[in-house]
Formats: C-alpha cells, structure tokens, sequence
C-alpha cells in the first residue's frame, strides 16, 4: 500500500512582533520562502496596516523576515479630508544591509501650495534618508511599527507646515546586501 503524507503544523518565530505562528507544510524545508500575510490592525490600535514575512528555515527552526509594511489604502482615503493636501513620495534608500524603497504620505491641515507640499516632500525625504544610513531594515521595521519614525518627522515638518498625519504608508525591502567575508 501506498503510504501518503500528510501536512503538519510548524512554529514559525516573528522575532519583530514577538509572537510565533503556525505554518502548515509537508515538512520544515518546504515552509521556506514562504511569504506570510500578517494584520497589524489591532496591534497598532485600528492603523490598518498589513506586514509581509518571507520564511527563513535554518538548523531546524523557522523564522520570519520582514520584507514589507504597508498601510491600506482604504484607512487613507479616510484620513484625508475635504480640505486638506496630502503629499506623497517614493524613493530609494540604502541600509546597513539592504537598500528599501520608502513611499512616506504626509496630510496638511488645510490646503497648501506648491511651494510648501515640495518644501514637505524634500525635508521628509532629507530625514528619512539619514535616519535610515545607520540601520538595518530590521531595525526600521521595528521602529515603523513603534512609531519611533514618524514622531521625529512630524516635528521636524511642523516648522514649515503642521501636520494632521505623518507616516510611511509602504517600506519594503528590495534588495540585501551581501555579507563581505573577511
């Protein structure tokens, strides 16, 4: 008789969340590479935000890597108001160990003009960029989720406009670093 296999539950440690999560597999190896979908919205009281894993198996122990964190779209078109301007960005950022692509979102408290939305877009972009040299993407993710970011922006952006919302609405790693052996 033919033996089938059968699919097991597996421990996947989330050492940004501090949580672990089960994962259903054949066995360990097939679970890597895997990319994890995971709902941040009440962990971060009602900001509906998703955050992305990708599986990393090693000496028998599963664990998740950050790989993306994005605020949905949905909770921003209820952010922004009737009289407001919101300011978006995107670019490209290098870590210590990985170059991660930052798209911040930034909504005044009444309509602004050009001149103040660039003078915004350029101080927000100027921050983050030095912020971001001297870490690694771990580290960010870490502090996205805290909020240890968009505090300090906030008020560096208030001496030319205060704001009513300060945030990074996506990060995402794009490519790591090779490690230089020595």
């Amino acid at each position: 008789m033919a033996q089938t296999k059968r699919k097991k539950f597996f421990d996947v440690k989330v050492p940004s969340l501090n949580k672990e999560i089960w994962l259903i597999g054949y066995n360990l190896e097939d679970l890597n590479g895997r990319t994890i979908k995971y709902d941040l919205t009440r962990l971060l009281k009602g900001k509906s935000t998703l955050a992305f894993f990708t599986v990393k198996v090693e000496k028998d122990k599963a664990y998740a890597v950050p790989k993306k964190i994005q605020i949905l779209p949905f909770f921003l078109r209820r952010i922004v108001r009737k009289g407001t301007s919101y300011i978006e960005d995107s670019f490209f950022t290098n870590c210590k160990n990985a170059q991660t692509r930052i798209k911040p979102i930034l909504i005044t408290r009444r309509k602004v003009s050009r001149a103040i939305k660039k003078a915004l877009r350029e101080k927000a972009k100027e921050f983050l960029i030095e912020y971001c040299k001297n870490k690694t993407y771990e580290q960010i993710f870490d502090d996205i989720l805290k909020g240890k970011i968009q505090k300090p922006v906030n008020l560096i952006l208030k001496k030319i406009y205060p704001l009513s919302f300060c945030d990074i609405r996506i990060f995402e790693v794009e490519g790591l670093k090779e490690k230089s052996k020595k």
